[in-house]
């Protein structure tokens, strides 16, 4: 009698960890790329094999805009969702890129959309598309709808963009943004109504509705349901508040469990302090010391309303955190020697590598970028933990840009002569990341071994 084979728990472990290392950036932008490919299907399929006049091509265009921005919609929602997948292999500052890369499109794609639309049947109509469009919106209670939805993402898109979104405050931002959902839901009908590749292919409404309804059950799982079961499983209180610098504070967070959380070093929360003004926001925090027990450390500069009110926590407060997010840890590394580069307050995800990275003594050099010797961060830690681990810590003090800054490339081969050979983990702000990113690569340096992160989420 044959034998039945069972796979053993740790064959199916090493088996879904396969199937996770699979999942790269790559991967996911190609998994987009097809989605779009048969949306491109679905227009071809309902489109007529000739096309004879300006209007016909006009409504086309219009159709195949409109089916791309209603799939594009739904991309950059699933990429904001929180999936834990994309979150750990990808990396939110990643998909937070792509999504506002892809918001661009998207509403462009929409405007096009309403224009192309109103141009075609207008000259079907032998009308001026002024008055199409009046006759459109008050004719099709779906197309008013859409329109009001297409001003949101118009909204939206105004002032998440960069210079804008500079001078708003966060929660602002944030809850601006929140608009973006209605604004789909009030498009989401029109697509059915009127649109020509929906109304008579019922397997094309099943689907496109199924691909709609999948994306809001995965939001609300991951954004609502799994938050607040975490919250009651885990119990999280504020267990102390200490300053660690000029304008910057370290909350330590204790709860039940949280090594369940299998947070690693380099990881974010989004953290939610329970505070009668400030229950109804959360923010993204990098854990600054590895998780130790039952206990999380996070460090914060105050830059707004929200971290300056950080300083005031009493212990026992509650606390909500989502996550752990983030694909910048040490699991990125493929090289025996590691470089780590921070600067300012993006020393908080390289603190914690710094003390959890396994290497030979001599194998990892920290370089800590600021202006001025005040602006450190856990120095006296960070010099403690270099003298522990017989790892080279330098301060690099003195203003950014010109010949002499201290992360251009002949500074770095004079600080680290081995420096193509590296490793290198970066965080700090989007203009030294940049210029760092820049000088490695003028060294040399793989862009497959600079790892960056980035806190504009």
């Amino acid at each position: 009698m044959a034998s039945t084979l069972v796979e053993s728990p740790s064959a199916r472990l090493r088996r879904a960890g396969t199937a996770l290392h699979r999942l790269t950036p790559p991967a996911v932008l190609a998994a987009i790329a097809a989605g779009a490919a048969a949306v491109l299907l679905l227009w071809l399929h309902d489109t007529p094999p000739t096309l004879h006049t300006p209007g016909d091509y006009l409504t086309a265009s219009g159709r195949i805009t409109g089916l791309l921005a209603g799939y594009a919609v739904v991309v950059l929602v699933l990429l904001m969702a929180r999936l834990p997948l994309l979150e750990r292999r990808v990396g939110a500052d990643r998909l937070a890129r792509w999504h506002a890369f892809g918001a661009r499109y998207t509403v462009s794609l929409i405007v096009a959309h309403a224009l192309l639309i109103t141009w075609g049947y207008a000259l079907a109509a032998h009308a001026s598309p002024v008055a199409e469009a009046g006759t459109l919106l008050a004719s099709y209670p779906d197309v008013l709808m859409a329109t009001v939805g297409t001003g949101l993402l118009l909204v939206v898109g105004i002032v998440s963009a960069r210079a804008a979104r500079r001078r708003l405050r966060y929660e602002t931002w944030y809850y601006l943004h929140l608009y973006t959902y209605l604004a789909i839901a009030l498009a989401f009908a029109h697509q059915f109504a009127t649109g020509a590749d929906f109304v008579s292919n019922q397997p094309a409404r099943v689907l496109w509705a199924t691909l709609y309804l999948g994306a809001a059950v995965l939001l609300v799982w991951y954004r609502i349901v799994v938050p607040a079961r975490s919250a009651a499983r885990h119990r999280m209180t504020v267990h102390d508040v200490q300053r660690s610098g000029r304008g910057v504070v370290s909350v330590v967070i204790t709860g039940s469990r949280l090594g369940e959380l299998h947070a690693q070093p380099g990881q974010f929360f989004r953290w939610r302090f329970l505070t009668r003004d400030g229950w109804w926001q959360s923010h993204p925090y990098s854990l600054s010391a590895p998780a130790h027990g039952d206990f999380l450390r996070i460090t914060i500069k105050s830059l707004g309303d929200h971290t300056r009110a950080l300083r005031l926590l009493r212990p026992g407060t509650k606390v909500i955190a989502e996550g752990p997010y983030g694909a910048f840890t040490a699991d990125l590394r493929s090289r025996r020697r590691v470089l780590l580069i921070a600067g300012g307050i993006g020393i908080t995800p390289i603190r914690a590598l710094f003390e959890s990275m396994q290497s030979e003594p001599g194998a990892v050099d920290l370089l800590y970028r600021a202006n001025r010797r005040e602006e450190l961060v856990f120095a006296d830690e960070l010099t403690a933990l270099g003298k522990r681990r017989r790892a080279r810590v330098r301060f690099l003090l003195g203003p950014p840009g010109g010949v002499d800054d201290p992360l251009a490339s002949r500074q770095l081969t004079e600080l680290v002569p081995d420096v193509r050979s590296r490793e290198v983990f970066l965080c700090g702000p989007p203009g030294m990341v940049a210029a760092a990113t820049a000088a490695l690569a003028e060294l040399g340096v793989a862009r497959r071994h600079i790892h960056h992160e980035s806190f504009e989420l």
